[in-house]
């Protein structure tokens, strides 16, 4: 009786008529507008896959209902119910575009299922059927692809076999002959059609083996078209789902087995015997050794050339890509790979070409028992001190670094010797490319070369304008136009270039690789000759990038940088803060990343201080600093405060406080001069308290030197209130100054209280010091603020 039942309602389902068909959906397509989602609309749809699941052929349902039902489909805030009942709707009636299915792949695993589901029927339909051949199949494949892309194990192993027998037969079996072309025939008679030519090879010969796409002709057949396609996506379609599947199963066949298949795949007639993955496999490799071969003809037209030099950088990241998951290809590959290395070397045209020769060699070599080490010093050294004005190229080249940092580090020798030729790169397209280089700069760095780098950082910008020097004087020599046609400044650069006076400097300057010297001595000479340079936008541009490289630098080398490496890094601070390219805002960005990292180094490595000590004392004792660099002046009176001390280097002698305190002081004394015909100070009121600060901190270390801070810091009323300093600071300003001078003087009444409070131990920032109510910073400030109040009997008079 069940049985009779259903069959009378498949009987009803097959038998509706088209305008009764045509009625029911219009019901359905209202009941999904409703906000509110009744049993009635699931009752309908249901009835509805019964209709369209119940007949052999597809039936064909309204548009406005099927994009409705795909809006169901692709929205994961609708019922699931609702969403299982519209795929098998959209599956079982007319294909439907699927473009407008993948427009946008959700990111919600269970829509994309079901979305999925109706694609690949779809798409497996397609692919089964004998007009597979035509437009549609063209539109599928990308489809296919950007689905595959969004989720590479999508495909069942039955899918994956289709795809791979299909894109075999596209990608070697197509015709040799052009497409039928419509000719007219004249004003009198209509058009006829043309014999089929047969296809020719870039430089005219006839086509004499298998068509690829450097295959010329007027017209393309249908299968043709299909075989450019599949050769486009094949690194999608075919490897990026054949390798996740070959992956899940490479445990499953032995040793063995993957020999035998590597010798049966060695052999081209015995293909068709391969699996349908491992066939796609071979057949590829063959594509793509084809494809090598005819891009050593030479081509008539230019765009054929640029289209030879397209196809040998597909081939080659194919044929890497078939060798690393059959090593068995290597040593197929190889014969092909050193040839095309050896006639593309010379050629600066086909720089682009080596980047995938070059991760051939980085990823196989090994295998092959390859010697690779001429291919990376011809790479790293000729490619960016020559080609660094090609955009594409510098993009490419510095992708392949980041994609390679961790191997090259390993295992090419050269790779960090070359940062002068990589930042060529940066400083050429330095907007483009700073995102990438701040990713690449850690890899970069080594012990040996770390402090060149820093100085090569430094001189960013003088790179790029000596960049520019030389592109202008390689364009007046190539094209012997006369120097006038430059601009004055740029005219005076440019002889300053040819000059056989300052050709060391641009010679080190453009040095392709590290090891001649951390810098030069002539540094501000080669400044003054580039001046004219510093407003060009290029410079400009490179010089913003600076600071940002300067942070990921000091981040890395602090992380691992050893006692010897910290000190040259401080000289280097102190060297180059006034030693710096003349550009707006270049060395005050600079600087403050100077000022930062500078206490980082001291916080670091303490006797840093001690160490360093003359240089240290030099630059503090100079106060021309304070006005040309005010801020890593404040930085350094502030270092030498904090950590001069004997609890960080037993070797601080008072001799050594002393003579930092006398250095101070006598820099205060001078700044803070009260004269009647004083001009308005021109620095911060906050280096009046470092130093006031510093000097009393030095003063609790070395006790005989507490009644001449005093003194000094009794003046400091007299020079807040003078009218020079009230013209030009504020009211707060001027207090602040005056009640840090008032502290000061109060706390260094109470010396071995004031030892506690500005110079506590070292171990003074763990958390013992602010939670233990009875040994806490807190603590004391309270003890001693109840020691020093006005009406305290304890004050010594």
């Amino acid at each position: 009786m069940y049985a009779a039942a259903t069959e009378s309602l498949i009987k009803q389902a097959r038998e509706i008529k088209e305008e009764e068909l045509q009625r029911f959906c219009g019901r359905i397509f209202k009941q999904l507008h409703t906000k509110d989602v009744s049993g009635d609309t699931v009752d309908s749809l249901q009835r509805l896959n019964l209709i369209v699941s119940a007949t052999k052929y597809a039936r064909e349902l309204p548009s406005d209902l099927v994009m409705k039902l795909q809006t169901v489909l692709r929205s994961s805030s609708c019922p699931e119910q609702l969403q299982v009942l519209s795929s098998s709707i959209i599956r079982e009636s007319s294909p439907p575009s699927v473009h407008s299915l993948c427009s946008d792949p959700s990111h919600d695993s269970r829509t994309f299922s079901y979305v999925a589901s109706v694609v690949l029927t779809q798409v497996s339909h397609i692919l089964e059927s004998r007009l597979s051949d035509g437009q549609i199949s063209r539109h599928t494949l990308p489809i296919l692809s950007k689905m595959i892309t969004a989720y590479p194990e999508i495909l069942t192993d039955d899918q994956v076999n289709l795809v791979s027998r299909k894109l075999v037969d596209w990608l070697r079996y197509a015709s040799m002959q052009q497409g039928a072309s419509m000719s007219s025939g004249g004003f009198f008679s209509g058009p006829r059609t043309r014999q089929p030519a047969p296809l020719t090879e870039v430089d005219g010969v006839v086509v004499g083996n298998f068509f690829t796409v450097l295959c010329v002709g007027q017209s393309y057949t249908e299968d043709q078209w299909m075989n450019m396609y599949t050769f486009s996506m094949i690194k999608t379609l075919g490897f990026g789902v054949c390798c996740n599947v070959l992956c899940c199963g490479a445990d499953d066949r032995s040793e063995v087995d993957s020999s035998v298949m590597s010798m049966v795949s060695a052999t081209s007639s015995s293909s068709r015997l391969l699996p349908p993955k491992e066939r796609l496999r071979e057949k590829a490799f063959e594509y793509c050794q084809r494809l090598i071969e005819q891009s050593d003809r030479k081509a008539l037209k230019k765009t054929d050339t640029e289209l030879q030099k397209a196809c040998i950088i597909e081939s080659v990241s194919i044929m890497d890509i078939i060798c690393g998951e059959d090593p068995s290809y290597v040593y197929r590959a190889f014969p092909c790979i050193k040839a095309l290395y050896g006639r593309l070397n010379g050629d600066l045209t086909y720089a682009r070409a080596l980047l995938p020769i070059a991760q051939f060699y980085l990823n196989h070599s090994e295998t092959a028992a390859v010697d690779s080490e001429a291919v990376f010093c011809q790479l790293f050294s000729h490619c960016p001190a020559e080609q660094f004005n090609e955009p594409m190229l510098a993009f490419e080249f510095v992708q392949f670094c980041l994609l390679n940092a961790s191997v090259l580090q390993d295992r090419v020798a050269n790779y960090r010797q070359s940062f002068p030729n990589l930042l060529k790169f940066l400083a050429w397209n330095s907007s483009g490319l700073i995102e990438e280089f701040v990713e690449l700069l850690p890899s970069l760095i080594a012990p040996d070369t770390a402090i060149e780098l820093l100085h090569t950082i430094l001189d960013l910008p003088c790179l790029a304008a000596a960049l520019d020097l030389q592109q202008r004087y390689m364009t007046l020599q190539t094209t012997d136009q006369p120097m006038r046609c430059c601009c004055r400044s740029v005219a005076a650069c440019l002889d300053a270039f040819r000059q056989p006076l300052y050709r060391g400097l641009f010679l080190y300057i453009l040095r392709p690789e590290a090891g001649t010297g951390d810098t030069i001595d002539r540094l501000k000479m080669l400044h003054e000759i580039l001046a004219d340079m510093s407003e060009s936008p290029r410079v400009v541009r490179c010089a913003q990038v600076v600071p940002v490289l300067l942070q990921v630098y000091f981040n890395t080398v602090t992380q691992k940088a050893d006692e010897k490496m910290m000190n040259q890094m401080l000289l280097v601070l102190l060297e180059r803060n006034s030693l710096l390219y003349n550009i707006k805002t270049f060395n005050v960005e600079v600087q403050k990343v100077f000022s930062t990292h500078l206490q980082a180094l001291c916080r670091l490595h303490p006797p840093l201080i001690v160490d360093q000590s003359r240089e240290i004392l030099e630059f503090a004792s100079s106060p021309a600093n304070i006005y040309s660099k005010e801020d890593f002046y404040t930085h350094v009176v502030w270092v030498i405060g904090e950590y001069l001390s004997v609890s960080y280097d037993p070797r601080c002698t008072v001799e050594l406080i002393t003579s930092f305190f006398e250095s101070l002081e006598a820099v205060l004394f001078e700044i803070t001069q009260v004269r009647q015909s004083a001009s308005p100070p021109s620095f911060s009121p906050r280096l009046v308290t470092v130093l006031m600060t510093t000097l009393a901190k030095l003063a609790t270390r070395s006790q005989d030197l507490i009644p001449r801070v005093s003194l000094c810091l009794s003046k400091m009323r007299t020079f807040a209130r003078s009218a020079p300093v009230m013209a030009c600071y504020s009211e707060e300003d001027t207090e602040e100054i005056i009640t840090r001078a008032h502290e000061l003087i109060n706390l260094l009444k109470l010396p071995n209280v004031a030892q506690f409070v500005l110079a506590p131990s070292a171990g003074g920032d763990s958390p013992r010091w602010h939670r233990d109510t009875n040994a806490s910073l807190p603590q004391g400030m309270r003890a001693v603020s109840g020691l020093l109040h006005r009406h305290s009997s304890f004050l010594p008079t």
